[in-house]
């Protein structure tokens, strides 16, 4: 397969970055024998086509306590797809690690449940998805607590290497790439008209409920 010139750099730059970060990860394996894959399986699914955090997300925005919670992390799922996944993985077209049948990537890639993915490997979207959602989260919310959404970004980015469906330096972009589209949603969604976060989606339907009874 050609590989574009932009996906070359990106092998050649981050070489040994990226194999070092992905040796460090699979000692998980060694350590745990296997006992981690089911842990970072289920934490990969989460950020599968980022379904469960779009329904997380529109899950929040019904509510009016959690609004400004939803409306921030749909606008950074919004905002990172369109970067990652619409332009930065078709332009690089950067392919999987475990392509390579002789690296050690594939090795590892082996030990771990040979996981599939359809498109290109860089940025992760993954990634992008999980802080794209989680930052609006961690900066709207109280200190205390808001950083452990967070964590579930670095769980996730851990888990796309340990997987060997993702370069660490995939993981990296997909961490830059969606901590600004969270910053850029909370702008955004600070700016949105107060009326939006005013609005009584559940009571208007338990209303529109009571009078069809």
């Amino acid at each position: 397969m050609t590989e574009t010139a932009s996906a070359l750099w990106l092998n050649s730059v981050f070489a040994g970055f990226d194999s070092s970060v992905t040796i460090a990860v699979h000692r998980l394996y060694d350590i745990g024998g296997g006992f981690f894959t089911p842990f970072f399986e289920f934490i990969s699914i989460l950020g599968k086509g980022g379904a469960f955090l779009i329904f997380l997300s529109l899950l929040l925005t019904l509510y009016k306590p959690t609004r400004r919670f939803g409306t921030a992390m749909c606008l950074g799922l919004l905002l990172g797809a369109l970067v990652t996944n619409c332009c930065l993985k078709v332009l690089i077209a950067r392919a999987r690690p475990y392509v390579d049948q002789s690296s050690v990537y594939y090795r590892f890639w082996q030990l771990v449940g040979m996981h599939t993915e359809s498109d290109k490997s860089f940025p992760s979207g993954h990634t992008t998805a999980a802080f794209g959602a989680c930052t609006p989260v961690f900066l709207i919310g109280k200190k205390r607590v808001s950083w452990t959404a967070l964590l579930f970004g670095v769980l996730m980015g851990i888990a796309r290497i340990y997987l060997c469906v993702h370069f660490p330096s995939d993981v990296v972009a997909g961490f830059l790439v969606g901590t600004l589209a969270g910053c850029t949603a909370v702008i955004i969604a600070s700016k949105l008209p107060s009326k939006w976060y005013e609005i009584d989606f559940i009571k208007r339907k338990v209303g529109a409920h009571e009078c069809s009874d």
